[in-house]
Order: structure tokens, then sequence, then C-alpha cells
């Protein structure tokens, strides 16, 4: 493996690289290669760590493995339970997660040959999370390769900008997982969504939006300084930051909980049938956003993502009838109760979607999945039948935390 000790790796891409261990209820095993005493990749690790989970480790360059047995003494005896340091990848058992501590480096063909290595130390479903730097100049091969990966085998992606250099991790899986399995998840942690209090989150989108219209009025005032046309853009940076707000939920532990997708006022109530999702009615519950609600999109259910598509349309205002045919993405989720749809509707005012989770990926109930940028709607469908709805038209929901419909 070729890894460049160069490129750090941050708290906040160590808690992007073990997100998917860091959410799984276990017992789980897991495989931290090329790990150094100290860094944030084991600490997170460590983190994760439940009551009857297995983590293997092995050390990176520069690294023996009698540091690391220094490190896992260090933590204590609840830690040293469940770690092992072995000498190399060789030792270890397949896990249900492989991590891989530092970013990939050199040639496509050297990044090829590591994740083809480890992919044979993946149990059945398992995920390996690696990362490459992101940045012009210092991507080089090993990044071009990761992307083709995911690109056939990636359930997920991350741009990590607060790193130095910033880096994209990939989670990529080899073999298909269970939809079954998502009901031990819960919503993973994505960098994406940027804490600015303990229960106020932005989205990222906000961040750059915040800071395109900070730029045009430093660079009003800078190009024309007598005019006061520059307090235009820097007047509205906050409010358009606010808009892509992403506040913390309770997500209730009900598993038979179907939870809104979004906070809105709800539309409709009605039994519908759409052959795009399958034979038989669907029960469809729509929710209008207004341009002053949360727009961040979350998963009504558990489930795996098994298809996503996006179909063309007009942008009729979102409260109305028409914008059924309305630009819409829609999500498609194997259940262990059958499929689910999440549509993200377009209005007159939004034209931009934000999916996040790619086909093969597996989302907890009340997980992010992506947004709508200003005015929207969002349909949930359940399978008629199966599930009773538990709000009217006219109420308001909460996404990730209103419970929306009941399984039978």
């Amino acid at each position: 493996m070729t890894a460049s000790p160069a490129h750090h790796v941050g708290e906040r891409a160590a808690r992007t690289l073990t997100a998917e261990l860091a959410r799984h209820a276990g017992p789980k095993t897991a495989l931290v290669v090329g790990a150094a005493p100290g860094s944030a990749v084991l600490r997170a690790a460590f983190d994760a760590l439940l009551p009857g989970d297995a983590l293997v480790v092995t050390p990176g360059a520069g690294t023996t493995s009698a540091e690391l047995r220094a490190e896992v003494h260090q933590q204590g005896q609840w830690v040293g339970d469940r770690v092992r340091v072995a000498e190399s990848v060789g030792e270890a058992d397949p896990a249900q997660f492989v991590i891989v501590a530092e970013p990939l480096a050199g040639t496509a063909e050297e990044a090829r040959a590591t994740i083809d290595g480890l992919a044979k130390y993946l149990a059945d479903g398992g995920v390996l999370a690696v990362a490459a730097p992101a940045l012009p100049g210092l991507t080089g091969g090993a990044a071009a390769e990761l992307e083709r990966q995911s690109a056939l085998f990636g359930v997920g992606s991350d741009l990590v900008l607060a790193n130095r250099p910033p880096v994209r991790v990939h989670r990529l899986r080899f073999s298909a997982a269970e939809a079954a399995s998502a009901e031990r998840l819960a919503p993973a942690y994505r960098p994406s969504s940027i804490p600015l209090t303990r229960t106020m989150h932005i989205d990222s989108n906000g961040v750059a939006a915040a800071g395109i219209a900070l730029g045009l009025a430093a660079f009003a005032r800078r190009s024309r300084p007598s005019s006061r046309l520059w307090l235009v853009p820097a007047l509205a940076a906050l409010p358009v930051a606010a808009f892509f707000r992403d506040p913390e939920r309770d997500v209730p532990e009900d598993p038979s909980a179907v939870v809104a997708a979004s906070d809105g006022k709800v539309l409709s109530v009605e039994t519908v049938t759409d052959e795009r999702f399958g034979d038989g009615e669907f029960l469809r519950i729509a929710v209008f956003l207004s341009v002053l609600d949360v727009h961040v999109n979350r998963s009504p259910v558990a489930g795996k993502v098994v298809d996503y598509f996006v179909t063309d349309g007009g942008y009729a205002a979102a409260m109305n009838p028409a914008a059924e045919h309305n630009v819409a993405a829609y999500t498609v989720l194997d259940t262990t109760r059958g499929t689910v749809v999440v549509a993200q509707r377009t209005g007159l005012i939004a034209r931009r979607i934000v999916q996040r989770a790619p086909v093969g990926a597996l989302l907890a109930r009340g997980e992010r999945f992506g947004l709508i940028r200003f005015g929207s709607r969002t349909d949930v469908y359940l399978p008629a039948g199966t599930a009773d709805a538990l709000v009217a038209p006219g109420d308001r929901v909460v996404g990730g935390a209103s419970i929306i419909a009941r399984w039978r």
C-alpha cells in the first residue's frame, strides 16, 4: 500500500472514514490498515467500539506493532479487550469494515493493487473506506483510480474540505448488503452537515452560497467604494445561509414509525398507483416546503437504495396539484416492508435537487440524504395496506422527527 505521510488525516476526515463503523449497532468486526499511535483515525475507531465488537489494527509506514500495542494498552482494559494488533493485514480475518488510515498516493496501478488486496479482507456486504487527496496537483493516479472504483462499487463519497490538504473519502462495497441490515444503523456522520452549535448545523451548500454572497460584496465595495451597492449581497449572506440550516433531530426509535422526509405542511394523503415503482397501490404523503422551512431531506425509513432517477417536467408552484408533474428526483428504497420511494420535487423557485445516497447505499431512518434548494415538495410513497397514515392535510411536520405513518 502506498500512502503519503504528508497527507494528514484530521479529526473530521477520520470521523468520515470511520462513519460506517460508528453507525453500526454491533456486534461488528473492523480492520484499520496502516495505523499510527495517536492518529485521529485510531482514536475515532476506538470511540466507535461497542460491547461485542472486535477491531484489528496494523501498523503504517514508520510505525511498529510494539508502538501500536503500547497505544492500545494506554486506552485501558475496555479497549484492550476489543483490539488486537497484527503485524500485517495477512494476519487478519475478513471484517465488516476495512479502513485505510492514510490517504492513498502513488499511481493508479498501485492504488488498484491496494484496493484489490484489501477487498479480500471484506466480509460479505462489508465496506472499504479509503481517502485520497482532493486538491488539483496532489490527486495523481491514485485519486483517479478511486474515482473509477467509486463509480463501479461506491456506496458514498464525501469531500472533506476541513483537512490539510482536503481529501475525498470513498466508501466501496464489492458484494451486496441486505436491506434488513439498515435497521441496525444509526444516521451516519457526514461532513456536508457542518456544526455551528451542538444542536444546529448548516449544509455545506449554505457555506458556499454565503461565501459567494460575501465575495460579491467584497468585489462591489472594492470596485465601487463610493457606492453602497455592496450592502445588498452582504446583507443577503445571512438569510441565504439560514436557508441551508440543518438542525439535529431526535429520530424516533420505534421500529414501526415512518418519519417525515422534510419539514413543511402536509398537502395530501392519498392512495395512488405508479408502475415505475411496481405493481399495486401506494400510500402517498405529500409535504410542501416554503422558503422558510428546513430543506434538508431525510430518509423516512431504514432501507437500501436500489434505484435513483430524475424525470423532466415543469416548475409549477410546489403547493399546486400541477407540481406533481414538476422536475423530480426519485430515490427508491428496498425495505423489509416492501418498496418505499421518496420524491424530491422542484417548485416555482427551487431549481436544484441534491441527492447524496447512491444506489447500494444503506440509509437509517431519519438519515440525511439530500436537499432541495428553495421552495419545494417531498412525497413519500409507502406500500398500501402495510402502513396507516397518522397525518392529514394541513398538519405541520418536522423532517426526521415527526411520525407521518406507522407500519401495521
